[in-house]
């Protein structure tokens, strides 16, 4: 696999393809994308962020990509958005080194089954494996050591990194990108319990993944027990999160690391996990709600907003004394009840 040039283009290439006002020479050639501190002199830099405008001044950048309303501090050529950190977006596929690269093709020690489909200029990595019936799209990559199982079907442009793992019957749309150590289709956490030991439950369902889907590196969608998971598209999901059977996703939904989502739980779209938040099975999150981090949640969700669970970090000494007050707070409740009663009677 050889690695892509990475493009020079000028100042005025950019501006017209971010729609963007430039000030500045429209000539100048950058070669890479930076921070305003770590930015040199061939190098276009971005301030999305209020935190960073103390290092616009001393930036060595050839050119800022800001808003309008920081356009009087940038020392340099500047291209002017109203949304930066979209056109900083933008500019990270432009100067993407995986973009734009010639396919290397079928590697001579990928096993690709007889009755497969592959699609125009796709591309398998070394030690691959297509299984029967697979069918893969034009400008389809799957990685080194990545495994495509028995009847699945992934959807033009998408991209499995090395060493990720498709089990049979799965169906991927369009421009997926899976990460390095990402397992879709495994089976799902089914078993049934006589009183003595358990019973395995076979995982009948597959997984239906959107268009413009991705998952992070080690992430687990599993299959569903009879119906499928589904993920909806442009739903984007961290690494180290675990999706379990008959789970839905909609679309434009975004998953932090450390997700948690128990069984047959259903999650709107538009919604926002952030890390480590657990969901338990059998719940429904209607569109537009925001989970912060490391909250649990037991029970549905019907308006969109914002919801929170668990405490923030403090001294461990504070910490346990809240505890004890913890344990104490249903007798509180009760006294208080008490002399409520006593007030009014």
């Amino acid at each position: 696999m050889t690695r892509h040039a990475i493009p020079t283009l000028t100042l005025g290439d950019l501006a017209d393809r971010l729609g963007a006002r430039l000030v500045g020479d429209a000539d100048r050639r950058v070669g890479g994308l930076a921070t305003l501190r770590d930015a040199g002199p061939d190098e276009i830099a971005f301030l999305a962020n209020r935190t960073y405008l103390k290092d616009l001044p001393a930036t060595r950048a050839a050119a800022v990509l800001l808003h309008s309303q920081h356009a009087e501090a940038c020392p340099v050529a500047r291209l002017e958005l109203d949304n930066p950190y979209l056109g900083y977006a933008a500019l990270s596929r432009l100067f993407d080194p995986l973009v734009g690269r010639e396919p290397s093709g079928v590697h001579p020690s990928a096993v690709v089954d007889p009755t497969a489909t592959l699609g125009a200029r796709v591309e398998i990595g070394p030690q691959a494996v297509i299984e029967a019936g697979v069918e893969l799209g034009d400008d389809v990559v799957v990685g080194p050591g990545s495994v495509v199982g028995a009847d699945t079907l992934i959807g033009a442009g998408s991209r499995l990194h090395a060493n990720v793992t498709v089990y049979h019957g799965v169906a991927i749309g369009r421009r997926v990108i899976l990460h390095s150590g990402s397992v879709i289709g495994g089976d799902g956490f089914g078993f049934a319990h006589d009183g003595a030991r358990w019973h395995k439950i076979a995982q009948l369902g597959g997984v239906v993944l959107g268009d413009d889907v991705e998952v992070g590196s080690c992430s687990s969608i599993d299959r569903g027990a009879l119906g499928d998971t589904v993920i909806g598209d442009d739903v984007k999901i961290d690494s180290q999160v675990q999706i379990a059977h008959n789970v839905q996703v909609g679309e434009h939904s975004a998953l932090a690391g450390c997700v948690g989502i128990a069984g047959s739980t259903r999650v709107g779209r538009h919604c926002m996990l952030g890390g480590g938040v657990g969901l338990a099975g059998h719940l429904t999150i209607c569109d537009g709600v925001q989970v912060t981090g490391m909250s649990l949640v037991t029970n549905s969700i019907h308006a969109p907003g914002v919801y929170s669970s668990g405490t923030g970090a403090m001294s461990n000494a504070q910490w346990r004394k809240n505890a004890v007050r913890f344990k104490q707070l249903d007798e509180i409740a009760k006294r208080l009840s008490r002399l409520e009663k006593q007030r009014d009677g």
